[in-house]
């Protein structure tokens, strides 16, 4: 199996590091965002990886060859001319997925110990197009899952948009996960995606939602962190060794 891990972004809440380094390349205890993350998926016996870069793209490209991967072969896909979030970022790194059924995607910003195995057999036993890591916390953005763990909506909680408008009043028993970043995607859904350019895969999802089941794995009570602002920097630093 392979992955791709998002480290694009401009990283406009962890200023000041971001107004002279990528995001992915900010250090936790020793080891920067990204070789965490490149290590994480070794557990898994993933080793082939594809990262978008973007911001300060140069540097990510030379830490990654200056450390020989981490161990793991890793790949890029050029966002230098423009950023194209985390769908039209995936869909321009399609071709690396080839031979594959399905594949983990996840931002290079979360750190976790979630059990990214059973995820993956979770994935591949529900037959679902794309498995989607949730847990129950606070946020801002919520997708929204009916009994059978199917994606059904989302909502943004301040201000009070709904996807599809009016959805938790039409199904009031849906319940709300904020969602953690990792995706485990069959690579059947790229010939059903039809937005082109800059787009989110939560566009992606809320289109295909009706017609292929997108599924949650809740990994509530495992560590996660979304390493976004330099507090964040150093609360990781208490919970990752």
């Amino acid at each position: 199996m392979k992955a791709m891990i998002f480290a694009a972004g401009l990283g406009s809440r962890l200023k000041p590091w971001t107004d002279h380094h990528p995001k992915a390349l900010a250090v936790v205890n020793g080891k920067s965002l990204l070789q965490r993350n490149i290590l994480y998926l070794q557990q898994y016996g993933i080793t082939e990886v594809i990262v978008n870069v973007h911001h300060f793209a140069g540097q990510v490209i030379a830490a990654v060859e200056n450390a020989q991967g981490w161990g793991s072969r890793i790949t890029f896909s050029d966002e230098t001319a423009e950023v194209l979030e985390t769908g039209g970022g995936l869909q321009k790194a399609a071709w690396y997925f080839e031979g594959e059924s399905s594949f983990v995607v996840m931002n290079a910003d979360i750190l976790t110990d979630m059990d990214l195995g059973a995820m993956i057999s979770t994935h591949n036993t529900g037959n679902a197009m794309a498995t989607l890591a949730v847990s129950d916390r606070s946020s801002s953005r919520y997708f929204l899952f009916n009994e059978a763990q199917e994606l059904k909506g989302w909502q943004n909680v301040k201000t009070g948009e709904q996807r599809p408008e009016g959805i938790l009043e039409q199904q009031p028993a849906l319940k709300p996960k904020a969602f953690s970043g990792i995706h485990v995607i069959s690579t059947a859904i790229f010939p059903q995606i039809k937005q082109q350019g800059k787009f989110s895969m939560v566009d992606v999802y809320l289109s295909l939602m009706n017609a292929y089941p997108i599924r949650s794995f809740d990994h509530t009570g495992a560590l996660l962190i979304d390493v976004g602002k330099p507090e964040s920097l150093e609360k990781a630093e208490q919970l990752f060794q």
